[in-house]
């Protein structure tokens, strides 16, 4: 079980094509885990671990990624579990400074170093090490702390030469450089960008990173002062990224170098004005700082209102992304402490509960023991009164073995056949008979007030009826006509009281006579209660229903079009269990099968003897 979740998991962060099926189905594994008891602690943080991890690669799922970091962090602390507690608090040090919370990105990221520090140097711990240092460099570099970054980004790349994975040396490499720049060090950072781009293989392995490589590398030899091979450079640059993919992300960085080069002591104005709105184009899409900077760049290349225009958008959308950075940083510092809340409060309920079972059991064993002193006392009275009681009892059954017809039984079965016939006889009629009034009474035509007084002389025969089962007279229930048109009239007054259509086969070859009025009673009712529950629940518009005889077993079955419903995890009604009842005292079999927007099929196997 372990093992196979965490397979599924690792599938999930890396194999989906749609972000959104990954996040569905990380749902459902986290369910799975938190539900089965035998899971341990670690598994439940690593679960957490993987989950957040998932959610990190997407910003739109900043906060819940950040949450289920917070959930892993507080398992691996009471676990002592330093490597993955700082791996888990590298993750929530990244989240801070895409969300631009760079001081807490530091202090995380220094905490996580220090978990690693006394442990040995494995493969993953020098890996993770290696994340850390790279999230500080680009840290203090944001800071424009450049000596710092300088520092941490070469001690990530030496233990990346250590760990000779080609792909995150050239990464670390571009960051030294970046900083660098960012520094003015122009010479330093093209020495660095030469050494990323001296690969040939580069643009063909990996073309987003040559064309990132590429263009940094001219705007560097731009700020310099060196305009040898410019813009070829961009240009290059920029055709390799729209073979990844036309108006890529990382080609609005390329639009916007080419824009400043073409404005810079006004070379080509139109080339650079063209630029700046194909970064602000494509911007536009993720709305980051990227636009910013484009609507800046477009404020100085306009001229007269439009550059007006651009740049009060600058300010106004400069604003917004400050309101929105605040608001995430308040947001995770809410997750910290309802966090933290939490907790406090799980361990109070904790000892609640503690203390609530303790009283539970001691009020329960006195409640025993002094059940046991007051039953003792009168013991012998009550087995002379549970033998008369067993006595009573098996006479009244004998009496019903030998009388088949009569439905005269103790109190208990009684009470129980009159509840099944008000409701599925009286009550279904009654409930047909109200949804008709309803209808007519928003209709005044002579029509319609002969129907009413059609329903009223109903009413009075179902009142009838009531009094009829009081005094029980179930054994005349099919005298006087045939069964079958009891059935046929029974169907018809419920479908048109009820909307639906419906289809009535039914075998000519069954002999209704040879069979007991009981059967036939309790076959009318289980068919009288399933049209009533499929009015109810189904929402059907057709019901299709057929008797027909097979080797001696009369067979119905009533297929509705409705929605559907899960059979295993439905509650089952008074109806049902009825329907279950009848089916019980004759012998029958009762079948119901249901598919979700394709209907229900009730199935009931009757023997005729």
């Amino acid at each position: 079980m372990r093992l196979s979740i965490f397979i599924i998991l690792f599938i999930c962060n890396f194999s989906f094509s749609q972000q959104e099926d990954a996040f569905l189905e990380i749902d459902s594994l986290k369910k799975t885990v938190y539900n089965n008891k035998e899971q341990d602690s670690s598994l439940i943080a690593d679960t957490d671990y993987l989950i957040a991890h998932t959610f990190r690669k997407n910003t739109t799922y900043a906060d819940s990624a950040y949450f289920y970091y917070q959930k892993a962090e507080k398992i691996y602390r009471n676990l002592g579990d330093n490597f993955k507690l700082a791996r888990t608090i590298y993750g929530i040090a990244v989240i801070l400074k895409n969300e631009k919370d760079f001081i807490g990105s530091e202090v995380a990221s220094f905490e996580a170093i220090a978990l690693l520090e006394p442990l040995y140097e494995t493969r993953s711990v020098i890996e993770t090490k290696s994340y850390i240092y790279n999230n500080l460099g680009i840290v203090f570099k944001e800071l424009d702390e450049f000596d710092e970054s300088i520092e941490y980004n070469k001690k990530s790349l030496e233990l990346k030469y250590r760990l000779n994975v080609k792909s995150s040396i050239d990464a670390s490499k571009n960051n030294l450089a970046n900083t660098y720049k960012k520094n003015k060090q122009y010479n330093l950072a093209l020495n660095y960008y030469s050494e990323i781009l001296s690969n040939k293989d580069l643009v063909k392995e990996r073309p987003r990173i040559f064309s990132l490589v590429l263009d940094n590398y001219a705007h560097t030899r731009f700020l310099s002062g060196n305009l040898r091979e410019l813009p070829e450079l961009y240009h290059k640059a920029l055709e390799v990224s729209n073979s990844v993919g036309k108006d890529d992300y990382y080609s609005i960085i390329i639009n916007q170098h080419l824009s400043e080069y073409y404005f810079d002591n006004k070379r080509n104005i139109d080339s650079a004005r063209y630029y700046a709105y194909r970064a602000k184009n494509i911007s536009e899409k993720y709305y980051t700082d990227d636009l910013l900077k484009s609507l800046l760049l477009l404020s100085k290349i306009e001229e007269d209102h439009k550059a007006v225009e651009h740049f009060n958008a600058y300010i106004k959308l400069s604003d917004s992304l400050q309101k929105n950075e605040r608001a995430i940083r308040n947001k995770f510092a809410r997750i910290r402490f309802e966090t933290g809340q939490k907790e406090k409060e799980n361990i109070q309920l904790t000892k609640e509960r503690m203390w609530l079972f303790i009283i539970s059991v001691v009020v329960v064993i006195s409640s025993f023991l002094l059940y046991l002193v007051i039953t003792q006392r009168n013991n012998n009275i009550e087995l002379k009164f549970v033998q008369k009681q067993q006595e009573t009892n098996e006479e009244i059954y004998n009496l019903m073995l030998s009388q088949n017809e009569s439905i005269e039984e103790a109190r208990d079965l009684e009470k129980k056949r009159i509840s099944q016939e008000l409701h599925d006889g009286v009550l279904g009629r009654l409930f047909g008979t109200r949804l008709s009034l309803d209808s007519l009474n928003r209709n005044h035509s002579e029509e319609a007030i002969k129907s009413r007084d059609l329903y009223i002389t109903e009413l009075k025969t179902i009142e009838d009826e009531i009094r009829k089962v009081s005094h029980e007279l179930n054994t005349d229930f099919v005298s006087g006509s045939g069964f079958i048109d009891i059935i046929k009239t029974l169907v018809e007054t419920q479908t048109l009281a009820y909307g639906l259509g419906y289809d009535l086969k039914h075998d000519e070859s069954i002999s209704w006579d040879d069979v007991n009025n009981k059967k036939k009673i309790h076959i009318y009712r289980i068919i009288q209660e399933t049209m009533h529950n499929i009015y109810k629940h189904a929402n059907a518009v057709h019901v299709n229903i057929s008797l027909e005889l097979k080797n001696d077993v009369i067979c119905l079955s009533i297929i509705d079009d409705g929605s559907g419903y899960d059979v295993e995890k439905a509650r089952s009604g008074i109806g049902l269990k009825n329907m279950n009842s009848r089916i019980n005292e004759i012998n029958g079999i009762l079948k119901i099968t249901s598919i979700k927007n394709q209907g229900t099929t009730v199935m009931i196997e009757v023997p005729m003897i």
